[in-house]
């Protein structure tokens, strides 16, 4: 928005008229979302920031939701138990089909929670008010935000890095359990394939190298995975204060379209998270599988 409001100054520098005042106003006055959250208070020395408080704020709200609506169960669910009801269960067979029942068995908890609460961390970024409530000082266009109270959860790279980071310890924990120490080395160090003689030497250095290669690529898993969400999620808020600002006087309806479009973006990326990290899971479990029923046969 700032580039945009540049270059309508120097058109307006060059034709004149109202548009230079409006470009002018947008150059001073418009903030972006900030690349890092805010912090707004300490607790016991500990900083608090607008986006832990939007976490705590949805964590909260699901809990009590969910908690609600599974209080009085029904053999018929109504209302939210319903809900409740089809989202487990829809999320359980898609997962059952992804990554097979085993596995689903053992990891639904987890990939169920990420998917919930991405979702509805999305969505609650794009209620009114959470990036322009706030504190401030009056200004010469108004009154500005320079602190504000709440800020998109996944538009802060920490919590989406944090969400990564708890994927690679519970990773970790799933490939130990499916192949043990020795089964997870070979995993990624050991031959496949069948092969004798020099050639058999030869494969044993060559997966050695792709094995260091594979620990690089798992390394830099939690970055791609936290990068990824939180660059479409900072994105979009960016694009909704801009489609709100570039014409002020319909600046009610303007973002409305791009609205219906976040909210759509919040799915996919809560979809994409949670299936690339059950695909990462399935990819070193399903090894330890496919060796026994080599052996079986």
């Amino acid at each position: 928005m700032r580039a945009l409001a540049r270059n309508l100054l120097v058109l307006a520098g060059v034709t004149g008229g109202p548009w230079a005042a409006w470009a002018a106003e947008q150059a001073a006055s418009h903030e972006e979302l900030p690349l890092h959250a805010v912090e707004i208070g300490h607790v016991a020395g500990f900083p608090i920031t607008n986006s832990m408080v939007v976490t705590w704020i949805v964590a909260l709200g699901l809990i009590v939701f969910a908690q609600l609506a599974m209080r009085n169960l029904k053999r018929v669910p109504q209302g939210a138990q319903n809900f409740w009801e089809w989202l487990v269960e829809s999320l359980y067979g898609f997962l059952e089909g992804v990554i097979g029942s085993d596995l689903a068995k053992k990891t639904f908890w987890f990939f169920a929670t990420i998917f919930i609460f991405i979702l509805f961390a999305n969505w609650f970024g794009l209620i009114p008010g959470v990036g322009t409530i706030g504190w401030g000082v009056p200004g010469e266009h108004g009154f500005q935000i320079t602190k504000p109270l709440l800020r998109g959860a996944n538009a802060d790279l920490n919590m989406t890095f944090a969400m990564a980071m708890i994927f690679f310890v519970m990773w970790t924990v799933w490939a130990l359990q499916a192949n043990g120490l020795k089964g997870f080395v070979l995993h990624l160090f050991g031959p496949k394939g069948e092969s004798t003689g020099l050639l058999k030497v030869l494969m044993i250095l060559v997966f050695i190298a792709v094995g260091f290669l594979e620990i690089l690529s798992i390394a830099f898993r939690p970055i791609s995975l936290s990068f990824r969400l939180f660059g479409n999620i900072f994105a979009g808020e960016n694009m909704l204060e801009a489609m709100a600002r570039l014409v002020p006087a319909l600046g009610w309806l303007v973002p409305v379209p791009f609205y219906f479009m976040e909210l759509l973006v919040g799915v996919v990326q809560a979809l994409v998270f949670m299936l690339l990290t059950a695909v990462f899971t399935l990819l070193i479990c399903m090894h330890d599988e496919d060796h026994g029923k080599a052996e079986q046969h």
